[in-house]
């Protein structure tokens, strides 16, 4: 089976901010997320062979997370040319030359211009989705579908109470702190790493979620709520280029 449970991983080191120049800029604001434990064999068949499963306590996830994109620029561009929108990312967690990082099934974005640029310069699986999100009464309304008929999710949630710093080694910290993405490219493997300050968590309460992006990646579709929700009032974040990453093909596939 192909997976970290041997190997040493440094789950500090990725949070430390790069010496090279920054390629851009983003607000992340109101984050939720949720996550599901999926079968290690179902995870495996759908992440690229080069990138080893990530697991906590021998168990897989997969995570949802909606929030909200403010001050989306490239560095060259000026703060009033910066784009807002909503985005949705269906991702889980895994781990190539000792760095942990995330691996994207899908990610749903209400601009075309960004959806464009994230699949022309960083080859990720970006789709078209109209979103909305509200709020009322102390909860949060958030919904997103692709065109026709396209998948939907919608979630109604409620944030609970602040939990503290995530610390190394918790679930917390295995979920929220990850600096670092992995795409895979003409069949070659780049990373791309943002920077920022920890995450200000909170517990949240999921009250009513439906999915289908799930089922659109393969995946088994969430038939009940998150096992763990966790919210986030967002963090300022800079944006470092992808680069190559040099891996040989894992020879212990499940």
């Amino acid at each position: 089976m192909n997976n970290a449970k041997c190997a040493i991983v440094d789950r500090v080191a990725p949070s430390r901010r790069p010496t090279r120049p920054i390629a851009g800029y983003q607000h992340w604001r109101s984050l939720l997320f949720m996550h599901w434990p999926v079968a290690v064999e179902t995870l495996r068949q759908l992440v690229p062979a080069e990138l080893e499963l990530d697991l906590y306590e021998d168990n897989a996830y997969v995570g949802i997370v909606p929030f909200e994109m403010e001050g989306v620029r490239p560095w060259w561009w000026p703060k009033s040319c910066s784009m807002s929108f909503l985005e949705t990312n269906l991702r889980t967690y895994v781990i190539c030359n000792g760095q942990p990082g995330i691996y994207f099934f899908s990610l749903e974005a209400n601009s075309r211009l960004a959806v464009f640029g994230a699949r022309a310069g960083w080859g990720l699986p970006y789709h078209y989705g109209q979103a909305s999100i509200s709020r009322a009464n102390g909860m949060t309304e958030y919904e997103t579908r692709r065109p026709g008929n396209g998948p939907r999710h919608s979630v109604r949630y409620r944030v609970g109470s602040e939990v503290g710093p995530s610390e190394p080694g918790t679930l917390q910290h295995f979920f929220l702190e990850r600096y670092l993405l992995f795409v895979e490219r003409a069949g070659k493997l780049y990373s791309g790493q943002v920077h920022h300050v920890p995450y200000p968590a909170f517990d949240a309460d999921v009250l009513e979620v439906h999915d289908e992006l799930m089922a659109a990646a393969g995946l088994p579709g969430a038939a009940k709520p998150p096992e763990f929700a966790h919210f986030s009032p967002g963090v300022d974040v800079e944006v470092f280029s992808l680069t190559r990453v040099a891996s040989s093909r894992s020879k212990n596939l499940a």
